[in-house]
């Protein structure tokens, strides 16, 4: 089986990520915080270095950064956090349901609102003048997606950031599609709050995410419990991480993901981000040249795009393709992927898309062979065979 799944989650993990989570296993099986015996300690060690990693990685400081068991996690802590006291929200028109989701259910009481603002594929200037249009004397938040999950389309972070700096609104940023595959430095981009997954371009093991704030940025509490400080306290911490980062961490994934961030470092990110790129482009160039392909993107280039690929096969619905290439051994999704507002956004409610999101451990000769069964639904049709 061809795996070109990797916008779901990223496999295969790279080795030293396999062996980090068995050498957490078997060697940091304390828990971080909560105790003073070796055991403890050195766990708790090893879960501030992947930390410092995190923070050198986004531009943050190390108590600023908050492991979430993933993105969702980590989207509904900034957002809930961020918007506890009522007021509203601009949200671009890519976001997927892990963001939209939270706000619309607190839009439900009454004392938040929402707005979207149409992110234009090929225009950055009328995205950023859509945003400016969406805001209102009460804006408080502002969330947009690093990249979309749909269509790969990278919005213009730094001049959205930039609008809500002047404004003192907060810029949420959900780098889902985004970490590990560009350089995401939140002082250069004006981000307040970025949450991520650390199973996808940071090459952690499922079950991670972080949720990363900018140094003066508070938020209220989602969660509250066991901090490993201030025991005697019935109040939650007032300082990071213990304020939002109750309860016993992922100790084995975060381990794995201090690997998976090792990974990046040491392969380059413009490396990886070029490999997976010189795929997609390919992909796309050929899936454009077939008259029974529909792309959902109508360019693709470095930089504006993430490694993403979604396509239709007129007439047929996206699902059933998955299937039928699931059955001759590649890997891909087909549906809606969990982004609702995108498929509205680009009219593909109805039939979805099918999503081709290689990694940096897919071949060329993976890719061709993936072209030709697509181009063999041409002339046989789907086989259910």
């Amino acid at each position: 089986m061809v795996y070109f799944d990797n916008a779901a989650t990223s496999f295969p993990k790279p080795l030293p990520v396999q062996r980090a989570a068995m050498e957490a296993i078997q060697h940091y099986g304390g828990n971080p915080g909560r105790s003073g015996h070796a055991i403890s300690m050195r766990t708790a060690a090893r879960v501030f270095s992947v930390r410092e990693k995190a923070a050198a990685l986004f531009g943050a400081q190390p108590e600023n950064v908050i492991f979430t068991l993933n993105c969702t996690m980590a989207l509904n802590l900034a957002i809930k956090g961020a918007m506890a006291g009522g007021g509203h929200v601009v949200l671009s028109s890519l976001e997927h349901n892990s963001a939209i989701r939270p706000v619309h259910a607190l839009s439900k009481t009454g004392e938040v609102e929402y707005s979207i603002a149409r992110v234009a594929e090929l225009d950055p200037e009328q995205t950023v003048r859509n945003f400016k249009s969406a805001l209102r004397p009460d804006t408080r938040l502002v969330i947009c997606t690093y990249a979309s999950n749909v269509t790969g389309t990278v919005p213009p972070i730094r001049e959205i950031g930039a609008l809500c700096r002047e404004n003192g609104i907060l810029f949420l940023v959900d780098a889902a599609q985004g970490a590990g595959v560009f350089p995401i430095r939140m002082d250069a981009l004006n981000i307040d709050l970025l949450c991520t997954a650390g199973h996808k371009g940071l090459y952690g093991t499922t079950g991670t995410g972080l949720l990363v704030i900018r140094e003066g940025v508070e938020l209220a509490t989602v969660l509250e419990g066991g901090t490993g400080s201030a025991s005697l306290d019935l109040e939650q911490p007032s300082f990071c991480p213990d304020r939002l980062e109750s309860g016993t961490i992922n100790t084995v994934g975060v381990i794995s993901l201090g690997a998976g961030m090792d990974f990046i470092q040491a392969k380059g990110m413009g490396n990886i981000y070029r490999r997976e790129m010189e795929l997609c482009s390919w992909a796309w160039r050929e899936l454009s040249r077939m008259p029974h392909v529909e792309l959902l993107s109508r360019s693709f280039r470095m930089g504006e795009k993430a490694p993403l690929v979604s396509f239709n096969i007129k007439g047929t619905p996206s699902e059933e393709v998955a299937s039928h290439l699931n059955r001759r051994g590649f890997a891909l999704r087909g549906g809606f992927h969990c982004s609702g507002l995108a498929h509205c956004t680009l009219g593909t409610q109805r039939q979805g898309a099918v999503r081709f999101s290689p990694s940096h451990f897919n071949t060329p000769q993976q890719v061709g062979a993936f072209l030709a069964e697509i181009q063999k639904i041409k002339k046989f049709g789907l086989s259910k065979g």
